[in-house]
């Protein structure tokens, strides 16, 4: 499912427009980019929060050639289901 079924499936369920339930999802995304950029996190309580993780600078190696490259420290978003939403998945 992508970003416009997202958006048809909403707009079908609530009875809103589309264009309304596109621009309340950019919103949402928005936000939640925002919150994650400023190291902060995200709970949707029973559906899962998003968070940052910081991951250290390591060596690695280019399998075309084997040369060994080093890998720079970054830092990448993570998502961590909530129980109703693992409870749901599981059925």
């Amino acid at each position: 499912m992508n970003k416009q079924a997202v958006v048809d499936a909403v707009a079908d369920k609530t009875g809103l427009s589309k264009k309304d339930v596109e621009m309340a999802l950019a919103a949402i995304l928005d936000v939640i980019t925002d919150e994650l950029q400023g190291k902060g996190k995200v709970a949707f309580t029973g559906f899962g929060t998003f968070s940052t993780s910081d991951r250290a600078a390591r060596q690695g190696v280019n399998p075309a050639t084997g040369e060994k490259i080093q890998i720079a420290a970054t830092t990448v978003p993570k998502f961590k289901a909530g129980k109703s939403l693992k409870d749901a998945v599981k059925k």
